[in-house]
C-alpha cells in the first residue's frame, strides 16, 4: 500500500471535468451514472452533484438500507419531483440482502453485540413511524407517509423493471461508459453481477460510500451515536452481497469509507447554503441532522471530481462473510505480497482525505442552483 498525493489526481479531475463541460457541445459523451442509494428526505445530494457536474443520470435505485427499498424508492421519486426532475427514472431494488435477514441480524447481535444503527433491520416501531420515522422491521412493503417531509410523491410507483435488470440492461446499452455509484447496500449490484458475469467489467467503475477500516477504537471511545458514525452499515447489512460486488471485475473500485466522515455540515454552513431558497436548501437546512457527516455527498464529490482527493491508498480487499465473526461484513485489506492466493480479490482505491473547502464549494453550488428537466433537455 502507498499514499498518493494530489498532483496526478488533480490533473485527472480537471480532465474529467473538462470532458463534462464539453459534453453536448463538441460531441464528447457526457459521463453517465446510475445512483444506488437508501434515499431519504435529505439524501438527494448525489444526483444534484452529478447533474451540476454535467453528468447524465440514467436512473436512481432505491435499496434496503436505512429503511426498506420501497420507502427508499418513494423518497427518490419525491425528492426528484420537488425539483422538477421526474424525467429521471427510479427503480426499486431488492427487499432483502442475499442471505442476511432481520432475524439473522438480531441473533448475530446477541452473539457479537448489536450494531449502533440497524437500518431496516431495526425493530418495528409504529409510534416512531407515526412521528415521522421511516419504516424498520416488519413488512418491507409498508409505507410511512409521515416520513415524507418533502411531500409524498404524486407518482406512487417506480419502474416495473427490477433494479438489477435495469443495471444489466443499461450497461449493455452503454458498454464502458456507466459509473455505478453506491451509497447504500450492494445487494442490487451483486445481483446484477450474478445475472450477467460481464456486467461489472463493462461498466466504467464502481464508487462506494463505505469500506471503513481500523475504526474499532473509535467505536468505543465515544457515544453510541459516534459509534454509529464509524460503523459500516452499508456493507454489514448484506455482507455476502458486499463481497460479491467488491470481488466483481469492475475496471476500478473506489471506496470512500473513513474519509466520508471528514465533513459534518455546521449550522453556519447550512445557514450559508440557505441564503438561496429552494426546496433542496430548505430540506437540508430544516431536516439535516446536525453533527452528522455528509457521507453520501462526500462520496459523490469524489466521483464527479477526482481531483478533490488529497490522499489515497491502493490495496486488495476482502469482506468478512463468516457469520460467526464479530467483524461480519467488515472489509479486510491486503498488500500484494500477502493477499490470499485462493481468492480472486480486486485491488481498490481507498480515499484517505480530501480537500474540504473544495467539497464545501461543490455541495453549496449543487444545492443552490439545481437544474430541472427543462435544463437537462436544453443541454443535449
Amino acid at each position: 500500500m502507498f499514499l498518493r498525493q494530489s498532483g496526478l489526481l488533480l490533473a485527472a479531475g480537471i480532465l474529467a471535468l473538462a470532458g463534462a463541460d464539453q459534453s453536448g457541445r463538441s460531441g464528447v459523451s457526457k459521463p453517465k451514472v446510475i445512483l444506488d442509494n437508501d434515499w431519504t428526505t435529505v439524501e438527494f445530494l448525489p444526483f444534484l452533484q452529478a447533474l451540476k457536474a454535467g453528468w447524465d443520470v440514467l436512473g436512481l435505485i432505491g435499496d434496503t438500507g436505512n429503511t426498506w427499498a420501497l420507502q427508499s424508492s418513494l423518497h427518490a421519486l419525491a425528492t426528484l419531483e420537488i425539483g422538477n426532475l421526474s424525467c429521471i427514472p427510479v427503480y426499486k431494488g431488492a427487499d432483502y440482502p442475499i442471505i442476511n435477514t432481520q432475524e439473522l441480524a438480531q441473533i448475530w447481535g446477541l452473539l457479537h453485540g448489536r450494531l449502533p444503527f440497524e437500518g431496516a433491520f431495526g425493530a418495528e416501531n409504529a409510534t416512531a413511524e407515526q412521528a415521522g420515522g421511516d419504516p424498520k422491521g416488519g413488512n418491507p412493503e409498508r409505507i410511512s407517509r409521515a416520513a415524507f417531509y418533502e411531500g409524498f410523491p404524486n407518482t406512487t410507483h417506480v419502474r416495473d423493471v427490477s433494479a438489477a435488470e435495469f443495471l444489466v440492461q443499461t450497461v449493455r446499452r452503454y458498454p464502458g461508459e456507466v459509473t455505478i455509484f453506491s451509497a447504500g447496500t450492494l445487494t442490487n449490484i451483486a445481483l446484477a453481477h450474478r445475472i450477467d458475469p460481464t456486467f461489472a467489467k463493462n461498466t466504467k467503475g464502481l464508487v462506494l460510500m463505505g469500506g471503513y477500516i481500523d475504526v474499532n477504537l473509535l467505536q468505543v471511545t465515544g457515544t453510541v451515536r459516534q459509534a454509529d458514525y464509524h460503523s459500516d452499515i452499508n456493507l454489514k447489512l448484506d455482507p455476502e452481497g458486499s463481497k460479491m460486488a467488491l470481488t466483481a471485475p469492475f475496471p476500478s473500485i473506489t471506496l470512500v469509507g473513513n474519509a466520508a466522515n471528514q465533513f459534518a455540515p455546521s449550522d453556519e454552513f447550512l445557514n450559508e447554503v440557505y441564503q438561496v431558497k429552494n426546496p433542496y436548501t430548505h430540506l437540508m437546512h430544516k431536516y439535516f441532522k446536525r453533527g452528522q457527516p455528509l457521507w453520501d455527498g462526500t462520496a459523490a464529490a469524489v466521483m464527479v471530481d477526482p481531483g478533490i482527493v488529497t490522499q489515497s491508498t491502493d490495496f486488495y480487499v476482502d469482506v468478512d462473510t463468516s457469520y460467526a465473526s464479530p467483524t461480519y461484513g467488515n472489509i479486510h485489506a491486503y498488500q500484494e505480497a500477502l493477499k490470499p492466493q485462493a481468492q480472486n480479490l480486486r485491488k481498490v482505491r481507498m480515499v484517505v482525505s480530501l480537500d474540504e473547502e473544495r467539497l464545501r464549494k461543490q455541495v453549496k453550488q449543487a444545492l443552490q442552483s439545481p437544474p430541472s428537466c427543462a435544463d437537462l433537455t436544453n443541454r443535449t
